[in-house]
């Protein structure tokens, strides 16, 4: 699913208007962007939480020459799935 999907499926289910959806995904998005930003982390009960990884400098090799190259250190967005999604998508069988 697209994003233009998500805010199509978002203004059926609410019944709001497409613009309308649109602010909505969106502000959510710059809301959750801001706060990880700040290093901040953003938990949805039962959906998950967004958080700020942080990544150690390392040695690496440029994989065309084979040369060794120094990766900077660096910070990257993390999702980790909450107990009620991970149940959705692994339901138990009975």
């Amino acid at each position: 699913m697209k994003k233009g999907e998500l805010i199509a499926e978002f203004a059926k289910r609410t019944e709001m208007s497409g613009a309308a959806a649109n602010g909505a995904v969106n502000t959510i998005i710059d809301i959750i962007t801001e706060r990880l930003k700040k290093g901040d982390t953003v938990g949805i009960t039962g959906f998950g939480t967004f958080s700020v990884a942080k990544r150690a400098a390392r040695k690496g090799r440029n994989p065309s020459t084979g040369e060794a190259i120094k990766i900077a250190a660096s910070k990257t967005p993390k999702f980790s799935a909450g107990a009620t999604l991970k149940s959705a998508v692994n339901p138990k069988k009975k």
